[in-house]
């Protein structure tokens, strides 16, 4: 039986983004991230809410960075709801760690290209793992949650960018 950490699950979903780079793929001139203090599900997310805008940012970026240029369009994402669960909590389905926003893709004259909601779970996560796989994780709220999350929402923004 293969035994994965959660770290590992959320690697292993990652897209190859940078070498899907297409002709006609669209330049992205900016990436811009708004979290709302409504958003917090729980006072574990809380503790990472400071830093989900520029993290979240970065790891958007880190994905899209061959198409980066002066101009083009601009990616914003207005997330909506975080929250933290432990493993336990997450298993007997008491509450799950849950990552969910609005995109808007923007062209240089400001008119609205796109708009789409992404929700990302561990749970959802979890049913992506290969069959006779486990995926381990702590039975507190672990920043791999946090991480996994971040990780695996930038690689559906950046899959889905025209």
């Amino acid at each position: 039986m293969k035994v994965l950490h959660i770290l590992a699950l959320s690697t292993a979903l990652a897209l190859p983004v940078s070498g899907m780079a297409l002709a006609d793929a669209k330049p992205i001139k900016a990436v811009e991230v708004e979290t709302d203090v409504a958003a917090i599900a729980n006072p574990k997310a809380a503790e990472y809410y400071g830093n989900l805008a520029a993290d979240l940012q970065s790891a958007i970026l880190a994905r899209i960075q061959d198409r980066v240029a002066d101009e083009g369009l601009t990616v914003g994402v207005d997330i909506d709801e975080v929250s933290l669960a432990n493993s336990f909590q997450t298993a007997i389905g008491a509450q799950d760690s849950v990552l969910k926003g609005m995109v808007r893709l923007h062209d240089a004259d400001g008119t609205n290209m796109d708009t789409y909601e992404i929700m990302v779970t561990m749970e959802m996560m979890n049913s992506f793992l290969p069959e006779g796989a486990v995926a381990i994780t702590s039975m507190t709220d672990a920043p791999e949650h946090y991480k996994a999350l971040v990780d695996t929402f930038a690689d559906t923004v950046a899959k889905r960018l025209p």
